[in-house]
């Protein structure tokens, strides 16, 4: 056996010696209930189908996964509690595309979720929708930006939260249309919808879910959703980019977990969510919510996360949105 030989042997000796931990850790996990911390409140859309996921993967795991819901600024105690957690695949976490807002929002945060948490895989996409009073003269979104040309300054488009993806999302679209128009935030959808049918605002732009009432009872019009195909839910409905070439926001969920958790255990839940995900009653129960149930692999989310960081900090820089 030449010198060169022995080297090798022995450096692959050694990369096993490393790995066999990880991977007995991987054969036996997870030894104990997992929980999975999600940055909101409980109720809404991101917390409805996040326990529906996580339903099924405990099933598929053997061991419950215990959501905790820890609300609170830029994420900050969520991603507190899962970023000082062991490394062991017993504590997982939500990322969104707001946590990529967060990024961008915000002047400093206490964490980097590009750098202290390992990504697993998305859990779904959804659309922003565009929406006119059903009364209104606007009957497209060509019909709104024609006005908007005509008038510039005259028309108000309303969503929720500054800095949100509503909100945001309303930016880009005024800048990538380059059209001059107010945008009146709200407290809640509910005052949003109120202004849109007293004709206080022409346009809003909101999830699917927080309209579907509005939609379903003829009083909002839908003229355009967000992504770069249209929606499932709203199949008629034209996508922006038709109207405004380039325009685009996907907005997401995915789940992670602390850097340095176990390769072996990444991957073991990224094939279960691929298997998840797929099953008809997932993604039927996620389409009620205008959600389209999506796996991906660990790499797609990060890039995923790591282009809307980039995305979004262009835009509240364009606005003038003052970091928090």
């Amino acid at each position: 056996m030449t010198l060169l030989t022995r080297r090798q042997l022995a450096a692959g000796l050694a990369a096993a010696a490393v790995a066999m931990p990880s991977i007995a850790r991987a054969q036996t996990y997870p030894s104990r209930p997992v929980r999975f911390v999600l940055p909101f409140a409980a109720g809404g859309v991101a917390d409805i189908t996040s326990r529906l996921a996580a339903d099924k993967l405990g099933e598929k795991l053997g061991q419950r996964l215990v959501v905790e819901n820890q609300p609170g600024p830029g994420g900050i105690s969520a991603a507190r509690s899962v970023t000082t957690a062991t490394p062991d695949g017993h504590t997982l976490a939500l990322l969104t595309n707001g946590t990529a807002i967060s990024v961008a929002l915000y002047k400093a945060l206490p964490f980097d979720p590009v750098k202290d948490f390992a990504t697993i895989s998305a859990l779904g996409t959804f659309d922003l929708v565009f929406a006119t009073n059903a009364e209104s003269s606007f009957k497209t979104l060509g019909d709104f930006i024609k006005a908007a040309r005509e008038k510039p300054g005259s028309l108000n488009v309303g969503t929720i939260t500054v800095g949100g993806t509503q909100n945001l999302g309303a930016e880009l679209f005024k800048s990538t249309a380059n059209l001059d128009f107010q945008i009146v935030p709200y407290r809640g959808t509910p005052e949003v919808i109120v202004a849109l049918l007293r004709n206080d605002i022409q346009l809003m732009v909101d999830f699917y879910a927080a309209m579907k009432g509005g939609l379903s009872d003829g009083k909002l019009r839908p003229v355009g959703t967000s992504g770069l195909a249209r929606a499932s839910y709203l199949p008629a409905v034209p996508t922006v980019a038709e109207a405004v070439p380039g325009y685009e926001v996907t907005s997401w969920n995915g789940i992670a977990a602390p850097v340095g958790t176990p390769a072996p255990i990444i991957d073991r839940i990224n094939a279960l969510m691929r298997e998840i995900l797929v099953i008809p009653e997932v993604k039927a129960r996620y389409a009620e919510f205008g959600v389209e149930a999506k796996a991906s692999s660990p790499a797609e989310l990060k890039a995923r996360l790591e282009a809307d960081i980039k995305k979004w900090s262009a835009v509240i820089e364009k606005a003038g949105i003052p970091k928090q």
